[in-house]
C-alpha cells in the first residue's frame, strides 16, 4: 500500500514521514507531481505556517490539486489533511486575506477568538480531543495543538472532535474518504501513532 505525501515545503513534512512509517507504513512517497498521486492508494497533506503560504505552494507543484481531487473526489482513496492541510479543505482562510481553499468540506479558517481574553492565542500544547460525530479515526485521548486559526465548519455533521481554548474549537472534520486534523498526530507520541494507524488500516 502506498501513501502518498504531498511535497510542497510543509515544514512537518519529515516528522510526518518518520511518524508514519513508525505507525506501520511501508510505502511512502514524498510526492510532487500529480502521477505520483493518482498511483497512490492513500494521500496525506500535511502543513505548518499561513494558510496562504501553504495554499500558494501546493497549487504550485504541477497537476498535484487535480490529482487529488481526481484520486480522493472521484475514486475516494482516503485521504488525511494534518493542521495546515485539514484547513486547506475548506472553501477559505482568512489569514492575511480572504483566500481559497480545497472546498471539499465546506467552511472559513478563522482566528481563534477566545470568550476569555486572558486565554492566549496561539493554541499550544497538550489538549483533550472530543469525538463529536462518531468515526472509525476518532477516539477521545489527549493531542498536540499549535494553531492561531481554527477550522469553522458550515455543517455540523462534518465535525468530527472539538478541542477547547476559551470555548469549543474544531479538533478534526471529515466527510466521505476525507478526515483533517487540527492536531499534530506526529508529535502527539502514542495517541498521534494510534491514529495514523488507524488512518492506514482505514477501509472507508
Amino acid at each position: 500500500m502506498s501513501i502518498a505525501l504531498i511535497d510542497y515545503g510543509a515544514g512537518n513534512l519529515h516528522s510526518v514521514h518518520n511518524a508514519l512509517v513508525k505507525a506501520g507504513a511501508r510505502d511512502v512517497v514524498l510526492a510532487a507531481d500529480g502521477e505520483v498521486v493518482r498511483r497512490a492508494d492513500r494521500i496525506v497533506l500535511p502543513g505548518v505556517g499561513a494558510f496562504r503560504a501553504c495554499r500558494d505552494g501546493l497549487y504550485a507543484l504541477p497537476g498535484v490539486v487535480e490529482a487529488m481531487g481526481e484520486a480522493v473526489q472521484a475514486r475516494g482513496v482516503p485521504f488525511l489533511g494534518i493542521c495546515v492541510g485539514m484547513q486547506l479543505l475548506a472553501d477559505e482562510g482568512e489569514e492575511f486575506g480572504s483566500h481559497d481553499g480545497l472546498g471539499w468540506v465546506p467552511g472559513t479558517v478563522r482566528l481563534i477568538e477566545p470568550a476569555d481574553a486572558s486565554i492566549k492565542v496561539p493554541h499550544m500544547g497538550w489538549n483533550d480531543v472530543t469525538p463529536a460525530t462518531p468515526h472509525p479515526l476518532i477516539v477521545p485521548g489527549e493531542a498536540y495543538f499549535l494553531h492561531s486559526y481554527h477550522f469553522a465548519a458550515k455543517d455540523p455533521a462534518h465535525v468530527l472532535a472539538t478541542t477547547d481554548h476559551g470555548g469549543p474549537i474544531v479538533a478534526a472534520v471529515g466527510r466521505d474518504t476525507i478526515v483533517g486534523v487540527q492536531f499534530h498526530p506526529e508529535k502527539s507520541q502514542s495517541y498521534g501513532l494510534s491514529f495514523l494507524s488507524r488512518f492506514l488500516e482505514w477501509r472507508p
